[in-house]
């Protein structure tokens, strides 16, 4: 069985998390979508809240692929051997990605050289949406519309109000 594994904080999920997870299912038998505790980001969304947004949002993609959302905390290279992965799946949408992505694939080769990481390109039309900015958006009033599925983007809207 080849099990990728598609690791970020997700906070919130966007479209092109969406698109790199619907290509991804395609390369794979398992796709395990770690999401990242990553308290040092400070997350909007709880951790909870992250997981069940990606099993709502993924869910139509299981019969691509077996999905499988779990939160995680420790080293990624840990957690790919933990779930069995045998790649790591990344997004990459511009220049700035490729040079942090290419420092992290050279470490995380010399923590485990067999597992493979495997970049795809971000569709153009989400070569701009980050996370950070679609809450950014959404915080000012903007229209966040074209970044995030409908639910996603209820949610967040809500959570920004308590806050």
């Amino acid at each position: 069985m080849r099990v990728g594994l598609y690791p970020g904080t997700f906070d919130p999920v966007t479209n092109g998390h969406l698109d790199i997870i619907g290509r991804a299912v395609k390369l794979v038998d398992k796709l395990v979508i770690g999401v990242a505790v990553n308290i040092g980001k400070g997350p909007l969304f709880s951790l909870e809240e992250r997981v069940a947004i990606l099993e709502r949002e993924t869910a139509h993609l299981n019969k691509l692929a077996v999905i499988e959302v779990r939160p995680f905390d420790s080293l990624l290279m840990h957690f790919a051997r933990e779930v069995g992965a045998q790649m790591i799946v990344r997004g990459l949408r511009a220049v700035a990605d490729f040079e942090y992505e290419f420092q992290m694939t050279a470490m995380n080769q010399q923590l485990d050289r067999e597992i493979e990481t495997v970049f795809l390109m971000a569709d153009p039309r989400h070569q701009a949406i980050a996370s950070r900015l679609v809450k950014e958006i959404a915080a000012l009033g903007g229209d966040i519309s074209k970044f995030v599925p409908a639910g996603v983007g209820e949610q967040l809207v809500a959570k920004l109000r308590k806050t």
